[in-house]
C-alpha cells in the first residue's frame, strides 16, 4: 500500500474538518499516514499563537494519534542538492517546505499538498491534492 507525507496545510485543514479530509485519512491506514518533524514543529508553533492553545493542543493531540512523525535526518544530503540545485535555478523553495519535500521523496511517499505548484519544482517528489 502507498505511503503518505501530509503536508503542513493538509493537516491543519483535516483538523478544522474541511474538504472531507477524515473520509480520506479513514481509507488509509495509520501506519500509512506520516507527517515530517518539521510540520509537527509548524504545528506546534501555530497552537502557541492561537486564541486557543490549549483546545487546539487537544485537537492536535488527536490528529497525531492517527499519524507516524517522520525524522528529517537521513533526507539532509538530498536536501542540500535539492537546494543547491534549486537555487543556482534561481527558484528557491522556502527550507521547511523544502526539508518536507526531500523527506517525501527519500522515503519514496507520495506527499500530499495542496500546494503542488510550489513543490514540484524538487525533482523525483510524487504530489496528490485531496483538497480537490
Amino acid at each position: 500500500m502507498k505511503k503518505y507525507l501530509i503536508d503542513t496545510n493538509i493537516a491543519i485543514f483535516y483538523m478544522k474538518g474541511k474538504f472531507a479530509l477524515q473520509d480520506k485519512f479513514d481509507l488509509i491506514p495509520s501506519t500509512n499516514l506520516f507527517i515530517s518533524e518539521i510540520t509537527l514543529a509548524e504545528l506546534k508553533f501555530g497552537i502557541e499563537k492561537s486564541e486557543k492553545p490549549e483546545k487546539n493542543k487537544k485537537v492536535l493531540d488527536f490528529y497525531l494519534s492517527g499519524v507516524q512523525i517522520l525524522p528529517i535526518f537521513h533526507s539532509l544530503d538530498l536536501y542540500a542538492k535539492e537546494k543547491a540545485r534549486l537555487q543556482s535555478l534561481g527558484t528557491p523553495l522556502d527550507d521547511f517546505d523544502l526539508l518536507i519535500g526531500v523527506t517525501s521523496v527519500y522515503h519514496k511517499m507520495i506527499m500530499v499538498t495542496n500546494n503542488s505548484n510550489h513543490f514540484k519544482r524538487i525533482i523525483g517528489i510524487k504530489l496528490e491534492d485531496w483538497t480537490k
